[in-house]
């Protein structure tokens, strides 16, 4: 047979278990279900804010009064359903600051190059007549179909949107306004 062993979990320095002062029962602990105080990793409540704000000049000055900003002049960039005004960026799952954000496109769209159908049909009308029905086989039709997928992240929220690609040049323009965005954003 083996020789029970201490059990490290305990606060017990002696390893019998139990609280000080009382016997010790065997294959019984002083464990506890349940969360016990706040520890690392459990949530904490949040530090008072300081009640000044320390600048070069020197610590110790009171800080002025900070209002909400508000968006001035209205929205400057819409893209989507991601607006953004003043210092925040407005999505439907809720507001982000401007500053830092981080700003991702991806090109889900396609073109597609075809003869359209009403070229087969002038072809074949126009090479019995006269020879010259194989040009209209030259005609090609272009369309674009897919989608951009824009994405944003700032303080700690995520937020994704698609916009329907119109023609070919949709991406480039959803990149110049992506990279304005970006700009705004240092």
């Amino acid at each position: 047979m083996s020789e029970q062993q201490p059990n490290p979990y305990t606060s017990d320095p002696a390893g019998q278990g139990g609280q000080p002062g009382t016997p010790a029962t065997p294959g019984q602990g002083d464990y506890k279900w349940g969360p016990g105080e706040a520890s690392y990793g459990y949530p904490q409540p949040y530090p008072a804010p300081p009640a000044y704000q320390p600048t070069i000049g020197g610590a110790g000055i009171p800080a002025p009064a900070h209002h909400a900003a508000a968006p001035v002049g209205g929205a400057g960039l819409s893209l989507g359903d991601i607006t953004i005004a003043g210092d925040q960026i407005i999505t439907p799952s809720g507001n982000m600051p401007l500053r830092g954000a981080m700003w991702n496109a991806t090109d889900f769209s396609r073109t597609e190059e075809k003869i359209p159908p009403h070229a087969i049909v002038l072809a074949i009308i126009f090479f019995l007549f006269c020879l010259l029905g194989l040009l209209f086989l030259l005609m090609k039709q272009k369309t674009t179909t897919g989608y951009i997928q824009i994405t944003v992240t700032s303080g700690g929220r995520h937020h994704s949107t698609m916009i329907p690609a119109v023609d070919a040049y949709t991406y480039q323009w959803v990149m110049s306004q992506l990279n304005y965005a970006r700009s705004l954003s240092m």
